[in-house]
This record gives C-alpha cells, sequence and structure tokens, in this order.
C-alpha cells in the first residue's frame, strides 16, 4: 500500500474538486526523549483511526485541459496539478467557498493567484476564458481543500498522549507529495468490511467515519502519521511494553495486531526476513503472513492495514508499511525507532 488510499466527497462547481470538512485544530508535540529506543515503553495500536487534513491553501487536483482551444488558462500561466494556491487577488484563500467568493468577484480580468511549488511561493496572473455553454468566465481548474483516509495505529505513549501510525506518509493522489499538516482531526472509525488482496490487485479495508473526534494530527512524515490522542479514547489489545533498537530485530517470528470488522484487535503471525539495517525510511525489512485466519479473512495484507503493530520477543519492532502487488501475503514493515526518530 504505498499511498495509503483517501475516500473523497466530490462536487463540482465552477470546475472545482470540493472535498470538504469541519475546520479544525492542531497543537504541538511535546515528546519524550526516544534518544534509548531500549528504554522506551509504548502500548501497542492495532485499532483502526481515520484522519482529515487541511492544507495550508486549495491544491491543484487537475486541469480541464492542457492543450487545444479548451485548454485551462491556469495551465496556459504555468500552474500544475499538486501547486496550493494559498491567494486570488492578494486575498487568503484555504477553502473552497473563499476560493470560488474571490473568483465570481473577478469576471473577464486577470486574476493574480499565488500558490506554493515545493513550499517556494510562485505567483501567476490567470486570464479567465468566457464558456459560452455555462454562461460564465473560468480558470479551468479543478482544487480540493482537504483530505481523508483510514489506517492502523501503531502506538501510544502515556507519557504525553502521543500516537504514531500508518508507518508511511498519506500523499497526496495526483501529484504524489507528502500532503502537509496544518490542521488535522484524528477521527474514530469503524471497519465494516474487507476486501481480499488477490494476486494483481490490492485488498483494502472499508470502513466509515464516526463524528466522534478522538485527537489532533500534528505532523505527516515519510516515516508515518503522528499526533495526540483525547483521554480515555486509547484501549490497548496487550499491557505496555519495550520499544526494539532496529539491531536487535531477527529474522523469523513475529505477530501483528490489526483490525478486519467493527471489533477489537487480533493478533496473527507473521515471519520477518531481509532486514535492512542501514534503511532509515520504510522498507526496512520482508514480511510474510503465516497465519491462515488473516489469509482466510484478507488474502494477507490490505490497505488499511498500515500501521499494524509488529511484535517479537515480548517488544514492538516495527508496523505493516506496504504490500507487494503480485502477492498478498508479503509486504514490508518498518522499524518502530525510524518512527520514533520522525516524531
Amino acid at each position: 500500500m504505498q499511498r495509503n488510499k483517501l475516500n473523497k466527497s466530490v462536487i463540482s462547481v465552477f470546475l472545482v474538486l470540493i472535498l470538504l470538512f469541519a475546520p479544525c485544530f492542531c497543537i504541538s508535540i511535546n515528546a519524550s526523549s526516544y534518544e534509548d529506543i531500549s528504554k522506551v515503553e509504548l502500548y501497542p495500536g492495532g485499532m483502526p483511526f481515520g484522519v482529515k487534513i487541511s492544507s495550508p491553501g486549495l491544491t491543484i487536483v487537475r486541469f480541464t485541459a492542457k492543450k487545444g482551444n479548451d485548454a485551462s488558462s491556469a495551465y496556459l500561466a504555468g500552474m500544475r496539478e499538486g501547486d496550493i494556491i494559498i491567494k486570488v487577488n492578494d486575498k487568503s484563500v484555504n477553502t473552497i467557498e473563499a476560493f470560488l467568493t474571490e473568483l465570481s468577484k473577478c469576471g473577464a480580468s486577470t486574476i493574480r493567484i499565488v500558490a506554493l511549488r515545493n513550499d517556494k511561493e510562485m505567483t501567476f496572473n490567470v486570464k479567465p476564458k468566457y464558456s459560452p455553454d455555462d454562461g460564465r468566465y473560468k480558470t479551468g481548474i479543478w482544487v480540493k481543500d482537504s483530505t481523508t483516509g483510514i489506517g492502523t495505529i501503531t502506538f501510544f505513549d502515556p507519557n504525553n498522549q502521543t500516537f504514531g501510525g500508518l508507518g508511511h506518509a498519506i500523499c497526496d493522489s495526483y501529484s504524489g507529495n507528502i500532503v502537509p499538516v496544518t490542521k488535522g482531526h484524528v477521527m474514530d472509525v469503524t471497519i465494516n468490511g474487507v476486501v481480499k488482496g488477490t494476486s494483481g490487485a490490492a485488498g483494502e479495508l472499508r470502513g466509515e467515519f464516526l463524528p466522534k473526534k478522538i485527537g489532533v494530527l500534528t505532523k505527516n512524515s515519510a516515516c508515518g502519521v503522528f499526533g495526540v490522542l483525547s483521554n480515555n479514547t486509547f484501549s490497548s489489545p496487550e499491557n505496555k511494553i519495550k520499544a526494539c533498537p532496529k539491531n536487535e530485530i531477527k529474522e523469523g517470528n513475529a505477530y501483528i495486531w490489526c483490525t478486519l470488522d467493527g471489533g477489537s484487535p487480533q493478533k496473527y503471525s507473521i515471519k520477518i526476513s531481509n532486514i535492512d539495517y542501514s534503511n532509515k525510511n520504510t522498507k526496512n525489512f520482508r514480511i510474510k503472513v503465516t497465519d491462515p485466519e488473516l489469509i482466510k479473512k484478507a488474502g494477507g495484507i490490505v490497505q488499511g492495514m498500515s500501521g499494524s503493530p509488529i511484535i517479537q520477543n515480548g517488544r514492538i519492532i516495527g508496523a505493516v508499511t506496504h504490500v507487494l502487488i503480485n502477492d498478498p501475503t508479503e509486504g514490508y514493515g518498518i522499524f518502530i525507532e525510524n518512527m520514533l526518530n520522525k516524531i
């Protein structure tokens, strides 16, 4: 699952792709020191969670056309997929409503748009085109103002109420870039079904967001997402255990915790191999699902299981991150040490 699959609500207005959710807040983590991984004690996760991320502006996801008479005026002005619009005619915009309001004031006039590309501000002068079919002027861009997804919690640190999950970043499905976090909710979800993985087709957990907010998201990194959970929202499937430094992880048997239905996390057996102790990213070792029940239910590793904690010899060693498309019983995991170093 190289990218966390995103659930999107799409409304087409003024050639704009709309993904909406209520405003949220964000706080910083005062994390404990993780310099000595062997002394860190964590509660393993295994339960699903939802995330809702607001970007600092509106992300361009596509253009109506790039060539010919119908080519998007924004594209012709130099804008590209993945650009994040932050201002229209010097007015800050970070919601679809604000963007549409500013566009409606412009008519045929040239629009000055400021956008972020690779964290660098760029300015574009966009001349809207008149559409006789709609009787209005258009810029020819589709944008979104938020991202949602479902994953699995890896660990919870009771010392500071912080958690980590996914084991990889949430990336924009259009540009492939890591979605920046300025505002993010952690939402309660329920899993109501599993699409089994088969050779050539990744499976997935089917779930739905519940109204309850259970925390805030503070960071979306290459090694996972991190945040703070509200009090009394975390119930671990086992007692607090120590984290395992990467150089002490061994090839052989281990197990994971994950939730495949609306109930609590269940334990499933796996095997670890091909450990790359020098890798500081996400594909640190290979995973082979050996549990017949997990294979029967899901075919192996499926999307939504990213973040499932891996336990070996009584210590948490990492999390599930990827599945091999040609064999869903195999995939990759990340060191818990790599995740903790990203908080």
